[in-house]
């Protein structure tokens, strides 16, 4: 597999990012979810997140799954991994399972379920009242006639997502490698819930020894999620384009990565470039580790927050742990990740 044949597979990506255009889909009564499924990009794995989610030409397990699909075909054994997060002074609960195996020398399967909470959220429509104490209507709370909230009539209701993604890895080639995914979604609020199927494509190429070149494009086709208000949005693709490079020196081995995203969600501002709804976003990491038992990690992602990381890898078991500082914290608390890996390797 040539450079050029590498390349040629992304290409297509300026014309689906053409064909999410706000206008386009406005045409054709379709909203454009500015952060819709944005849970999907939170991240998992304490490995990859220890990096600053620089992941997309390292992934070569079973968070490749998610990261890359094309990367599961580097796996050698069925791979585990578990993986909680509490984020946001523990007002949200993020949890990521997964499995993955291998079918032959050249195929990979694998499963992975995302489930993100945040339960207990007050609902206060109903719960106004006039000066004289008499309840008054949601619509008229910004009329000046809203004196206080009647908390005996304040209710609570959660809001849960939850994504399911099936994955697929072939090793083409001794240095190519290609994978896709097809994602389930499901999201409520309250009594409202919304449906949605995305599929992902990837690639892991490595020209020479020790160079990584990855590529993952993620709602290629865009994904619709039909909500039972009536309301229909669509997430458009994401790209990752990521390179990186292990140098060995002796025992030990340090291996820096840098991805680059693009996106067609009309972030503006709040990205590293934009030109109209099209962004850019850097993220980077390096890691450091000896003899392949112990690691240590840093980077930089997307969203400008630091991160650092740790990791053991021990027999069949490998503990991951990273922290993650937001640049605009204030009361939001700190971030602490970890993941658990547990490799089922035959020992025949």
């Amino acid at each position: 597999m040539s450079l050029k044949r590498f390349l040629l597979l992304i290409v297509p990506v300026l014309t689906v990012f053409e064909l999410v255009h706000p206008a386009r889909l406005q045409a054709q009564g379709l909203t454009l979810g500015k952060y819709e499924n944005d849970f999907l990009a939170i991240g998992v794995g304490g490995r990859a997140l220890g990096m600053g989610s620089a992941y997309t030409s390292v992934a070569n397990d079973v968070t490749a799954g998610y990261w890359n699909p094309a990367g599961l075909s580097r796996i050698k054994y069925p791979e585990i991994m578990l993986m909680h997060d509490q984020r946001y002074a523990d007002a949200v609960s993020y949890n990521y399972g997964a499995g993955a195996m291998s079918l032959s020398k050249t195929e990979t399967v694998g499963l992975s379920v995302i489930v993100l909470n945040v339960s207990g959220i007050p609902n206060t429509q109903g719960a106004g009242v006039d000066a004289n104490g008499n309840p008054i209507p949601p619509t008229d709370i910004y009329s000046g006639g809203l004196s206080r909230l009647d908390y005996s009539k304040i209710t609570f209701f959660s809001a849960t997502d939850v994504a399911v993604i099936g994955s697929y890895a072939r090793r083409a080639s001794d240095n190519f490698s290609y994978g896709a995914n097809v994602k389930f979604i499901r999201r409520s609020l309250g009594s409202a819930y919304g449906t949605g199927i995305g599929f992902d494509v990837g690639a892991l190429y490595t020209p020479f020894r020790n160079f990584n070149l990855g590529a993952n494009l993620q709602n290629a086709t865009t994904t619709v999620l039909a909500w039972t208000t009536g309301t229909t949005e669509v997430a458009p693709p994401t790209l990752a384009t990521g390179a990186s490079y292990t140098l060995d020196i002796g025992p030990a081995a340090v291996t820096p990565a840098l991805d680059l995203l693009f996106n067609a969600d009309n972030m503006g501002a709040s990205s590293t470039v934009h030109l109209g709804p099209l962004s850019a976003d850097v993220r980077g990491g390096v890691e450091v580790s000896y003899k392949n038992v112990i690691a240590v990690r840093a980077g930089y992602d997307e969203v400008k927050q630091f991160t650092v990381g740790a990791g053991i890898n021990l027999p069949k078991l490998e503990i991951d742990y990273s922290f993650a500082r937001f640049a605009y914290s204030g009361s939001l608390g700190d971030t602490h990740r970890i993941s658990l890996e547990l490799v089922l390797e035959n020992d025949n």
